[in-house]
């Protein structure tokens, strides 16, 4: 059976890396579903309201955006090597702080430093996988799987500290800095350049005349407002509804990033086989049937088949718009951290209009409003895939 380094077509002298980028953006996804799963407990012992929860996820998400453009910029400074480590830093010193205080100023310092190191691993990841694959589609693809079993795998873990070991969420955190510890140490052991890295002239601002650029860019833009709402509320959603037991709406988090795992393999395949356009827009119209699924029904069994449906719909949107984009932009970490600061602002702003809104009509309400990005999301999936056929040739750029 060939090996993975062989399947993605990486050179034998960066199989050590690329599992060291996959490992890392492994821990980055135990960290993204962690925050929603301890949200809950965090808002009950530090009394929080829904404005002051949604304001924390924002707050990750506003770290985010600014270390995309850090990351972008600090290596031609100080090298990858260092920019990397040193913002990575952020997951540690956020999860830490958060397990020290309540105070809503420290909470919101705390959240920003999680979504400092999230933003510069997403960066990072990202790029050197586009470099160091020939099979671009399907190593992002497999990415963002390696995301996803990270993400799948963090809630049990607020299951166990909450559930064996009495309402302990902080047991779970501790975990998680241990494991980005360990990212820390192999990064300081990778073949990441140390050495500040050199400015070529398709690493300027050319990405910003292409519109093609753009509307891949507007498009991630609208899935994160709804993957980071989504993700940040759904099992405060679940429980403040009454919808589902506490345990079960601490497990649908969890199933779904596994039905988003099962998609982004499935969608590693599909790519390299059926016109990605295509698989956007089939991929963009199941998340509006799913989600409109999910905020609907009562019944435990058609929620989970929702889920299902909405993760598997959500799976490939990411990566394989990332895959499309131009291969000079997608090698550039100052085209690909603007693409995703840009869109991240979408991140940002749909976690706490969510909170805004569960704030005056309830935590229903609030959720309802995620249904307009996945709208908008799907309508420029209709015009991406109606300029592919226009020009053909130009489909993928």
């Amino acid at each position: 059976m060939p090996s993975i380094a062989s399947l993605l077509k990486v050179k034998r002298e960066n199989v050590r890396l690329m599992y060291i980028v996959y490992f890392a953006f492994f821990t980055s996804g135990m960290m993204s579903t962690l925050i929603g799963a301890l949200l809950p407990f965090m808002k009950e012992e530090y009394h929080m309201s829904y404005v002051l929860s949604g304001a924390v996820i924002s707050a990750h998400q506003i770290g985010n955006f600014c270390a995309l453009l850090i990351a972008g910029y600090l290596p031609y400074m100080i090298g990858r090597k260092r920019s990397t480590i040193t913002l990575s830093l952020g997951i540690v010193i956020g999860f830490l702080l958060m397990t020290l205080s309540g105070n809503p100023i420290l909470l919101l310092i705390a959240f920003a430093f999680t979504g400092i190191g999230r933003g510069t691993l997403s960066n990072i990841t990202n790029v050197v996988m586009s470099e160091i694959s020939e099979n671009k589609a399907a190593s992002l693809n497999l990415l963002h799987a390696s995301f996803a079993v990270g993400a799948f795998v963090a809630p049990f873990l607020a299951i166990l500290s909450t559930s064996v070991f009495g309402v302990y969420w902080r047991i779970s955190a501790w975990v998680l800095v241990a494991f980005e510890l360990a990212v820390l140490l192999f990064w300081t052991r990778s073949s990441l350049s140390g050495k500040p890295k050199t400015k070529n002239r398709d690493e300027g601002t050319d990405f910003a005349k292409s519109p093609r650029f753009w509307l891949n860019t507007a498009i991630l833009f609208f899935y994160l407002c709804s993957e980071a709402s989504v993700i940040g509320w759904l099992v405060t959603y679940f429980n403040d509804t009454g919808r589902l037991s506490p345990a079960l709406a601490q497990t649908t988090s969890s199933a779904l990033w596994v039905f988003i795992l099962i998609g982004r393999l499935a969608c590693a395949s599909l790519s390299v086989k059926m016109n990605k356009n295509v698989l956007l827009l089939i991929l963009g119209f199941l998340q509006v049937v799913f989600f409109f699924m999910m905020i609907s029904v009562q019944s435990i069994v058609l929620i989970y088949i929702s889920l299902f449906g909405f993760g598997l719909a959500m799976s490939g949107t990411y990566p394989t718009t990332l895959s499309t984009m131009d291969k000079r932009f997608m090698s550039s970490t100052i085209a690909t951290g603007t693409c995703i600061a840009t869109a991240t602002i979408g991140a940002i702003a749909m976690p706490i209009i969510v909170g805004s809104v569960a704030q005056s009509v309830g935590i229903a309400g609030g959720l309802a409003t995620i249904s307009l990005s996945i709208l908008c999301m799907f309508s420029l999936m209709v015009v991406k895939y109606l300029l592919g056929r226009r020009q053909p040739v130009a489909a993928t750029a």
